[in-house]
């Protein structure tokens, strides 16, 4: 398996716990497809470099996992489909 960092960032105008439902439900995704999550922070509300969608701001959330190719796949697909999520970022972290 290999290592992945996941970065996504959620729309503001929606209520705290349905952000947080959100989070809950994209690392569903990941564990669903046999995806170990190794790490995992709510880095809060910060502001973007540029604006997304009329957007200023939007809710981080980083993953570390290990995790099979279908996983990484499969998280791709949903956050593309998924309206609330602004923007998200998959990187393969190389072993030293």
């Amino acid at each position: 398996m290999n290592k992945y960092e996941i970065t996504f960032i959620v729309r503001p105008d929606i209520e705290e716990a349905q952000i947080k439902k959100i989070a809950e439900d994209m690392k569903k995704v990941l564990t669903d497809e046999k995806a170990t999550i190794i790490e995992e922070k709510a880095m809060g509300q910060r502001e973007l470099a540029y604006e997304i969608n009329k957007f200023q701001t939007g809710y981080y959330y980083l993953y570390t996992i290990e995790s099979p190719v279908e996983a990484i796949r499969e998280f791709d697909r949903v956050a593309r489909i998924n309206e609330n999520l602004l923007r998200h970022l998959v990187v393969k972290v190389e072993e030293k």
